[in-house]
């Protein structure tokens, strides 16, 4: 039983066999292939909007050289003090951004508010020499506690930032399965809430290695070509990541495979919520649900080899306080989750203690 991600499941059957069909003869070298040039086409109809499109084949790729278009190395990006961008890239948004500087915000669930953005905007003086200088804010859809913005909210973070002239980026790592909690459409979310770029993550739902760089804002793409050169991410048969897109996109299929996950997430965070030893630390909006284990559940889960994470309680509520020896475990599904495991875990966790 393994839910330490949603990364440990292989590509979808539909993305495998699209791989296959673009593997077959000759296509032109270093995205220029119809694969990449249809799936450009397919996310302006996706997000009812012209966008410019670069494929990569990593979260950290899109992240990093996203960010690296909207600020200029005495820039700064705000975000969340546990985000992916400031805790799990290792520093590539730094790097690739040639030294911009990321500023960390405090949050519930790893939310960011618009009063927090307005407090640390305050503190940074516009066009103050020996400060670095706020130019975009990031976040992450759906966030590493699995909580969901939604329009309103991205709404609110684009007007506290709009002031003074910050563009905002959105994490869309699991953006299909954000997307299927809300109900609304991909547009409603991103741009039309204020969003200027977006990584669209595929590899998380049913892709091999597939992430989309979205510009909202063309403008602000000028550099991407060369900067995704630079870093290593323009593929010379890129039309593996765009078949990857093709069969990912067609007929809904990446809404299918976050819908599963999330369901299997529900399932359990529902069976938590009835009740016993185990509680939810934050309200499950994703395909990912975190529970606060105590000391023999723990060693229950450990005997019984069930993979999860261990994770930080810095976001927690103020008053959801950790008991001495309890943890927060981060349980993710994935579109290739079986029920039946969700099944036995849920058992395991409703078991009695000895």
């Amino acid at each position: 039983m393994n839910f330490i991600s949603d990364n440990t499941a292989g590509a979808s059957a539909p993305v495998m066999a699209a791989i296959a069909a673009a593997n077959d003869g000759a296509a032109a070298a270093y995205g220029t292939d119809i694969w990449t040039q249809r799936v450009e086409r397919l996310f302006a109809e996706l997000f009812e909007h012209e966008v410019s499109v670069f494929l990569v084949t990593s979260g950290t790729a899109a992240n990093a050289l996203a960010l690296a278009c909207l600020t200029r190395p005495w820039g700064a990006v705000l975000t969340h003090q546990e985000s992916h961008v400031a805790d799990d890239e290792c520093g590539a948004p730094e790097f690739f951004g040639d030294g911009a500087k990321l500023i960390g915000l405090p949050g519930t669930g790893n939310k960011i508010t618009p009063e927090s953005v307005t407090k640390v905007l305050a503190r940074m003086r516009e066009g103050a020499l020996h400060q670095v200088q706020p130019q975009a804010v990031s976040i992450a859809q759906a966030t590493e506690c699995g909580l969901v913005y939604r329009p309103d909210e991205v709404r609110a973070l684009k007007q506290a930032a709009e002031p003074r002239g910050l563009k905002l980026h959105m994490d869309g790592a699991r953006f299909a399965n954000a997307l299927v909690t809300l109900g609304c459409s991909p547009a409603e979310i991103t741009w039309k809430a204020g969003v200027d770029v977006l990584s669209f993550g595929g590899t998380k739902n049913g892709a091999w290695a597939a992430e989309a760089v979205v510009f909202f804002d063309q403008a602000l793409a000028a550099e991407m070509k060369w900067r995704r050169k630079r870093a290593g991410h323009t593929l010379s048969k890129g039309r593996l990541i765009g078949a990857q897109f093709e069969g990912l996109l067609a007929g809904g299929h990446w809404l299918a495979l976050a819908r599963h996950a999330n369901a299997m997430a529900s399932r359990l965070s529902e069976a938590v919520a009835r009740g016993g030893s185990v509680r939810l630390a934050w309200p499950c909006e994703a395909n990912t649900a975190f529970l606060v284990l105590d000391a023999a559940t723990q060693e229950r889960l450990k005997a019984a080899g069930v993979g999860y994470h261990a994770w930080s309680d810095t976001a927690l509520p103020d008053d959801a306080a950790l008991a001495s020896g309890d943890i927060v475990g981060r349980f993710v599904m994935s579109f290739a989750t079986r029920s039946e495991d969700v099944e036995q875990l849920i058992s395991l966790l409703n078991a009695p203690s000895r």
